[in-house]
């Protein structure tokens, strides 16, 4: 987006230098109009002064100013079409490109369009070159300039895209991904703790296993003396 409005503002300085050379902008377009002989019809598109420029321009300074012209008019054709990959936008900022996009081709009919106030452009012409001539060329660089700040100002309010890593997931659920998998142990820690269960188990297995023959032989041995023959006193073999 910066490279965008910097491209723009240096889209504005070299209109405003063109501003300054309006009269001669405009008796340029007298001239080889003149050379054409093409007095009627009005000046009412871009196709038309470079017809003017290739074919019925016969002095430097009528050429220079003419291509001053078509040159500012491309650079706008050229970030117009830049805008469409700075931001997918919405219906309106779409709108406003379409717009800026239908103004700048050549064959489109200028006639009828005329920059608005604080633009002064029309303001200094005759009556008569107004209406029937140069108002509609005069007015389609400020008119598109203003479309494409207005579409700067509506892009920076849109919220920005979410990105996505190589394999389409979200940058949310990658950031979501290492909780997931702390949360569950590693196998090895699992395999510890099933050999550390299963190590108490024998002991306690083994412990009662010594337990159940240690009682077993206490067993026997208290029979055993119980369970010894008697022999009656004073009688020996």
């Amino acid at each position: 987006m910066n490279e965008v409005k910097e491209a723009l503002r240096n889209i504005e300085q070299n209109y405003k230098f063109f501003l300054q050379q309006q009269f001669t902008f405009i008796g340029a377009l007298q001239h080889t109009r003149e050379n054409a002989h093409d007095m009627i019809r009005p000046v009412a598109s871009i196709s038309q002064v470079q017809s003017y420029v290739d074919h019925h321009c016969n002095n430097s300074t009528d050429r220079r100013i003419l291509n001053m012209f078509l040159n500012i008019c491309n650079d706008l054709s050229k970030l117009c079409h830049r805008l469409e990959t700075v931001h997918p936008g919405n219906n309106i900022t779409n709108g406003i490109l379409e717009r800026c996009k239908l103004l700048l081709s050549h064959s489109n009919d200028l006639s009828t369009i005329r920059a608005k106030y604080p633009h002064d452009v029309v303001n200094h012409l005759s009556c008569d070159e107004a209406k029937n001539h140069y108002g509609g060329v005069v007015s389609l660089i400020p008119i598109v300039l203003d479309c494409m700040k207005e579409w700067v100002s509506h892009s920076e309010k849109l919220p920005r895209p979410v990105l996505c890593n190589v394999s389409g997931g979200s940058a949310i659920s990658e950031k979501r991904a290492p909780k997931a998998a702390i949360s569950q142990p590693p196998p090895s820690v699992h395999l510890e703790n099933q050999t550390s269960v299963s190590n108490k188990d024998n002991v306690l297995v083994q412990g009662s296993k010594h337990v159940q023959k240690k009682h077993l032989n206490d067993t026997e041995n208290h029979s055993g003396k119980l369970r010894a023959p008697w022999k009656p006193p004073g009688r020996h073999a």
